[in-house]
């Protein structure tokens, strides 16, 4: 009998949401079937909540860890110093999310962007792919992604804009990764993207604790959920949960290699 395995390729697990019953929701990763979740640190205290996280459960979580571009103002010199070297550290597979939000602090677009170039700089000397933040911003994203290329892969994390834009992210090189919205009823858009985008350009996630799926929506969101995002993209493309589970595998370890996929993944031995 099949055994569907799913990846939940973006995740903040380190929040304080999860304080009061966070053995439980690992428990959850376990029964569900989550063979993968990469944690997102976007600053010191995160980022070791999840290198703890990833040393007591090292086969489950990978780790990855950026100056997030909604918080660039508040990062102290030795805060940037600090992540910068990180970057070098074999436990980190993945720099991010940079990237570029002009919903929260317009102001700072400026040093977001000088921000967003340097992280995509040094990604490219320590050889990692990138986990890209986007939020009302999606022209000067993909400007600087177009003429600043991520050398080692690129991920366009919780993707909110149209097929057209997807399509060109792709012609640079970029997986599009979705998450609860396209679960949404009335979400027309994501619901487009997840059924034109090429099979192997493809990842799911969560972004727990926020963008919960249907039927959770307006609750914490956790990784568990991502099963819910695979099954609703499954059903829109008109593919067995199961080719969409087994190409999401193939496609997180062709970008960050660290698991070992075979045909024989998603069916029980």
């Amino acid at each position: 009998m099949a055994k569907l395995k799913f990846i939940d390729s973006h995740a903040h697990l380190s929040d304080e949401a999860y304080d009061q019953d966070f053995e439980e929701v690992i428990n959850r990763l376990y029964e569900n079937n989550i063979i993968k979740v990469n944690l997102i640190g976007v600053d010191i205290p995160s980022l070791n909540v999840s290198l703890s996280m990833q040393e007591q459960h090292p086969n489950l979580f990978d780790v990855t860890v950026g100056l997030h571009p909604q918080d660039i103002a508040y990062y102290t010199q030795e805060d940037i110093d600090i992540i910068f070297d990180m970057f070098k550290d074999p436990r980190i597979i993945c720099i991010g999310e940079i990237g570029l939000d002009y919903h929260w602090h317009p102001e700072e677009k400026e040093r977001q962007k000088e921000m967003f170039i340097k992280q995509i700089e040094l990604a490219n000397e320590v050889q990692k792919p990138v986990m890209i933040h986007c939020r009302e911003a999606i022209q000067d994203t993909y400007d600087i992604l177009k003429e600043h290329r991520p050398q080692y892969g690129c991920v366009m994390h919780a993707f909110s804009g149209s097929v057209e834009m997807a399509r060109e992210f792709i012609k640079i090189g970029c997986m599009i990764s979705l998450g609860g919205p396209v679960t949404f009823k009335n979400a027309k858009t994501p619901k487009e993207v997840a059924i034109d985008i090429p099979l192997d350009y493809l990842l799911t996630e969560t972004d727990s604790p926020y963008l919960t799926p249907t039927p959770y929506r307006g609750k914490r969101n956790e990784s568990s959920y991502v099963k819910y995002v695979a099954t609703e993209i499954a059903k829109l493309r008109g593919i067995s949960v199961e080719a969409l589970t087994e190409a999401v595998i193939q496609n997180y370890q062709r970008i960050f290699k660290t698991i070992k996929y075979n045909k024989e993944m998603n069916h029980e031995n």
